[in-house]
């Protein structure tokens, strides 16, 4: 398992297993669970199950997560994972989301779902869903793959999602639900918690609205870190696509709750595409900053910096070949592990912007639809394509980090909507 110095997932922040157990056993189950009798059931038997398990211990193995790679459904897989790791030692990895459901129904071949290889720590697993018991079922079996967090979607605004399975950022509107998911999440891990969520839902997208759903949850269940996608989403029928450019980024809203929620952590996302970006907005206080489609279609000049320009490590004198040569290895063992998949266009499909604007990358391409075709080994592929990349290409180090819009961050002071003023609804939900 990959070591450093650092220090797990806030790990002098957050409050770790034995603070959430005092947590829950002071709060009553009325709170998350209305009158349902099936609920409180499920209530109590999370509460005797805390009390029954040791606490967990958190080791302090990793850097904190100051840069994270977004999940992004079907892009951001074990084999992206394995990409990813192999560029930067240190950047914070998230799984696609997984539904709660997925994980419960398939208990048989949960491998093929959860498993991953250790060197891609610190990672974690997001899951989504809106069926209490099956998120605690799910997150109980997920225990076994030691994800170093659990994070809770909040945010998909897909319509088999947040339409027809009725989660993702359609739970935004339901904070409490949130609350009780949250809390059941945290009860069946020994890991910390998060919520990805949106500012906002279609007209519920003012700055006390995000607020309250930031309160509710927070007062209400052990999540102590939260990351903000600063767009809200429509759920007028757009698709995904739009959701991430049609509505308007809002960058001071993020800041916003920094100024507001000082006991709490919060990572921005949306719209920041380097390491430039990354290092300005940390600069004026963000606690972390999640990059998303930047890295799945850029990874060489995205990841590629991330661990001497924003951790501080000195450079390694990678190169793509380097990268390639542990990647084939990787992806020789992976091939045809459950029946006939993965294949290799499934191993090799991250590898697509590995090449991105360098010469030669326009015929890679080229001849690797073609060697798709017949190519039956990860190996037989390479030496079919990469001919058409220079060696000056593969055999060069990361060079400088591409510029981004840095003053973008700091020219929000003056845009902040005034403070929260709503705390005073606290009685509310004691």
């Amino acid at each position: 398992m990959m070591k450093s110095s650092g220090h797990t997932l806030f790990a002098s922040l957050t409050p770790i297993h034995s603070f959430t157990l005092k947590y829950h056993r002071r709060l009553s189950s009325n709170i998350f669970y209305g009158n349902s009798t099936k609920a409180r059931k499920l209530f109590i038997y999370n509460q005797k199950r805390q009390l029954n398990r040791k606490p967990a211990m958190v080791a302090a193995r990793y850097l904190p997560p100051w840069f994270s790679v977004a999940p992004m459904m079907e892009w951001t897989d074990n084999h992206y994972r394995t990409l990813a790791r192999l560029i930067s030692k240190h950047a914070w990895l998230y799984t696609e989301m997984l539904a709660a459901e997925t994980i419960v129904f398939q208990k048989g071949n949960l491998d093929r779902f959860l498993a991953y290889t250790p060197e891609q720590h610190p990672i974690v697993l997001q899951i989504g869903g809106s069926n209490l018991e099956n998120l605690a079922k799910a997150t109980e079996l997920a225990n076994a793959y030691s994800y170093d967090e659990i994070n809770f979607n909040c945010g998909c605004p897909s319509p088999r999602v947040a339409g027809h399975g009725c989660f993702g950022v359609r739970l935004m509107l339901d904070p409490k639900f949130v609350a009780e998911a949250m809390s059941v999440i945290a009860a069946n891990s020994d890991v910390p918690v998060s919520v990805k969520c949106r500012i906002g839902v279609d007209n519920h997208d003012s700055y006390n609205e995000l607020c309250d759903f930031i309160y509710k949850v927070s007062s209400q269940s052990p999540t102590r870190h939260f990351i903000i996608h600063a767009r809200k989403a429509l759920l007028n029928g757009i698709s995904p696509a739009d959701n991430r450019k049609i509505p308007p980024l809002k960058y001071e809203y993020y800041y916003a709750l920094l100024r507001d929620f000082p006991d709490l952590r919060f990572t921005i996302n949306g719209g920041i595409n380097g390491v430039n970006e990354v290092n300005a907005a940390r600069g004026e206080g963000a606690h972390g900053v999640m990059v998303g489609r930047a890295a799945y279609h850029n990874p060489w000049n995205t990841l590629g910096h991330v661990d001497t320009a924003v951790y501080g490590v000195p450079p390694t004198n990678l190169t793509r070949r380097q990268v390639l040569e542990k990647y084939q290895a990787y992806g020789e063992s992976e091939l045809r592990k459950y029946g006939l998949k993965p294949n290799v266009r499934d191993v090799i499909r991250p590898l697509f912007g590995l090449f991105h604007s360098e010469p030669g990358n326009g015929l890679w391409k080229r001849k690797a639809d073609a060697a798709l075709l017949h190519c039956t080994t990860v190996k037989s592929f390479f030496e079919e394509t990469l001919v058409a990349i220079p060696d000056s290409v593969l055999d060069a180090t990361v060079g400088e980090a591409p510029s981004g819009s840095i003053d973008t961050f700091s020219k929000l002071s003056g845009l902040l909507p005034p403070p929260y003023s709503e705390r005073e609804q606290e009685a509310l939900y004691a």
